[in-house]
């Protein structure tokens, strides 16, 4: 009997095989032989096509003795392929993982996810329980419910009240989050509610840990998975509830590799799976938002703070009237108002979403700045690595250089990083201990111990870049100080006014969460202030509102599907006139309008250059369908690549 077999390699089609006599269904792991070796994949629902092909038809050599992979997650990693234009083989990918996670299928006893659920007498405020009601956590359909509150009011407990319920009627569930520095503080969270410890899921997990969780979800007997957009992929027996925590978080976006939303694929999932989804945030991304307003979701909102404690003050500091001294970046005026939160034994954070030392290193006699060879952009110098390092690429180098008018280069540094804050913080508070909290010094082992250092006040001043917004608990911060406002205002990201809004009420959330009176201060020498109102305005969805309008009038999401081609290649004369032959091709058929070709903002990366078009259409998989016919039928030159990014957000 013949059997189609979908395996993780890029073929967008299954293979046929003949089953050698086993008891073969749809979902069952098989090893199978491909060219010259063995290969593990999955028999799928559907076969291949194109029944033109005249090919050896192989036997299955083995079936794996594994929970078969059900239904419903097939039916959706097909519909994931289609949506985001990627082989099927390469979605199947993304479950399957690496080479033995699903052969060694290990027998274990997941002793350490087996501790009895703890029976806490956590008692919700009115509001809390009236949100919790109105999610759905009977398991009986899927439905999308947004938990909206903001910073500090207790959204955490609602649904980890709602995920018990199900967990005590035998269910799994799946809680997101943006980013693996969050995992540490919230993984103590739910251990001291649950009574039991949650499967921890990053690209930082050990592949023998990897290869335990896989088989304890497959099998179910793993209860609950705490995961980075990958956790999406998990096969998992019984799934009854899924979390998708701070949705409206960038991090959600996979920018390599294959391309994905994993807060609209997680929808998606449920919605195949039909269980229900639980979107919580601040201040809702506009997509969602836009869901919300037209009836698609459900929410519900806590307005009030914990223990009724008080949202921050704003203070702007309008630097036009106070002269910053000679390389400093701080006012005299944030300086007095920091030493009085000192003295009330205040907890202060300084926040500029840059790292490094210096974003610009530049010779004062030759004037030729320091720039990556790879990459169209600056070299960032960190100080305390002692190199100047490419955030895009990883190349680094040492400060020196020889000068193309005599002897060495002689630098200067202009602007600053969170790094050169943090020196001039040390010059201005030399009693006080501080820390930099940013993406370069807290994935380190050591980075619990600092976070149980601040958590203690033991340290009493931190300098952060965007991560420290995102879900940590300080409970003495009481003061945050803006660096440099103006710097978010810059570019033309068309989501711009969006993701500052989200950032700086996560970033003020992390302030006077325990009662105490607190402070924001935006430092900014622009005189308009609107993005600093809006920012402010207690009432986000006034600014949601407003940017609907905006988006509406002029075609943008999510009222229009963009899907973003970006072609590189090794020369610039041939890359461009690829592009313009690639357009043409396929103008006249694309269900879309095709804009561009341009070059891309970094206009080279990783040693190619890149050009980018942009097609925009209705929100329907014809734009998907109709460009991944044409790219079938289009070839390339010798040394240029197409990527497709649907639904993109960077637009470098």
């Amino acid at each position: 009997m013949k059997v189609p077999i979908l395996l993780p390699n890029i073929f967008n089609h299954p293979f046929t095989y003949e089953s050698s006599n086993l008891d073969l269904k749809i979902g069952d792991y098989v090893i199978v032989p491909f060219g010259k070796s063995k290969i593990t994949g999955v028999v799928w629902n559907e076969f291949e096509k194109d029944k033109k092909k005249k090919y050896l038809i192989k036997k299955v050599i083995q079936k794996l003795k594994i929970p078969s992979l059900k239904n419903n997650t097939i039916k959706f990693l097909n519909w994931f392929s289609e949506y985001n234009m990627v082989p099927k083989g390469m979605t199947l990918k993304l479950l399957l993982l690496s080479s033995n996670v699903v052969e060694k299928f290990p027998e274990k006893n997941y002793l350490i996810y087996k501790g009895k659920l703890k029976d806490n007498n956590i008692k919700l405020s009115q509001k809390q329980k009236q949100s919790l009601k109105k999610m759905n956590i009977s398991n009986d359909k899927f439905r999308v419910h947004v938990l909206q509150g903001t910073t500090g009011s207790g959204k955490t407990m609602v649904y980890f009240e709602a995920l018990k319920q199900l967990i005590i009627k035998g269910f799994q569930g799946l809680i997101m989050l943006p980013e693996i520095g969050l995992t540490g503080q919230f993984e103590k969270k739910f251990v001291e509610y649950f009574g039991f410890n949650p499967a921890i899921w990053h690209s930082g997990v050990t592949k023998k840990n990897k290869e335990i969780i896989w088989s304890g979800v497959a099998n179910g007997e793993i209860r609950v998975v705490i995961g980075a957009r990958s956790s999406l992929f998990l096969p998992f027996k019984k799934l009854g509830l899924v979390i998708v925590d701070e949705e409206h978080d960038q991090s959600y976006k996979q920018d390599e590799g294959v391309r994905y939303n994993a807060r609209d694929m997680a929808i998606s999932r449920t919605s195949f799976e039909n269980v229900p989804i639980n979107l919580i945030t601040a201040v809702p991304s506009i997509e969602t938002y836009d869901n919300i307003k037209k009836g698609k979701y459900t929410i519900s909102r806590l307005n009030e703070r914990f223990k009724n404690a008080s949202m921050p003050n704003y203070e702007i500091i309008n630097l036009n009237q106070t002269k910053l001294e000679s390389q400093s970046w701080l006012s005299k005026e944030i300086i007095e108002k920091v030493n009085l939160h000192l003295e009330k034994k205040n907890q202060i954070l300084f926040f500029l979403n840059r790292r490094g030392f210096s974003p610009y290193v530049l010779c004062k006699k030759c004037l030729i700045n320091y720039s990556c060879p790879n990459c169209s952009i600056n070299l960032v110098f960190h100080k305390y690595k002692k190199n100047l390092l490419c955030h895009y690429c990883g190349y680094k180098t040492q400060l020196y250089r020889n000068c193309q008018k005599e002897g060495n280069c002689d630098f200067v540094f202009s602007g600053p990083g969170v790094e050169r804050i943090a020196e001039e913080v040390k010059n201005i508070f030399p009693s006080k201990k501080s820390v930099i909290f940013s993406s370069d010094t807290m994935n380190k082992k050591k980075s619990s111990i600092i976070l149980e250092k601040i958590i203690n006040n033991e340290i009493q001043i931190l300098i952060g870049t965007q991560l420290i917004s995102k879900g940590f608990h300080f409970p003495s911060l009481n003061c945050i100080v803006v660096v440099d406002i103006d710097l978010s205002s810059q570019g033309h990201d068309l989501r711009g006014a969006e993701k500052n809004l989200q950032l700086y009420h996560q970033l003020s959330g992390r302030a006077g969460r325990t009662g105490k009176p607190a402070t924001v201060y935006f430092q900014t020498y622009n005189l308009n202030t609107k993005m600093i109102s809006d920012i402010t305005n207690k009432n986000p969805d006034i600014f949601l509102d407003k940017e609907l309008e905006l988006r509406k009038s002029n075609n943008l999401p999510p009222f229009q599907r963009f899907v973003a081609l970006i072609i590189t290649g090794n020369d610039e004369k041939i890359l461009e006139k690829e592009a313009i032959r690639f357009k043409n091709f396929i103008e006249s058929t694309v269900h879309g309008k095709v804009l561009g070709p341009v070059n891309a903002p970094i206009f080279k990366l990783k040693k190619k250059f890149r050009v980018r078009l942009l097609i925009r259409g209705k929100k329907s998989l014809k734009v998907q369908s109709s460009l991944s016919n044409l790219i079938s039928k289009f070839k390339f030159i010798g040394g240029i690549k197409l990527t497709v990014d649907v639904d993109p957000i960077n637009f470098n």
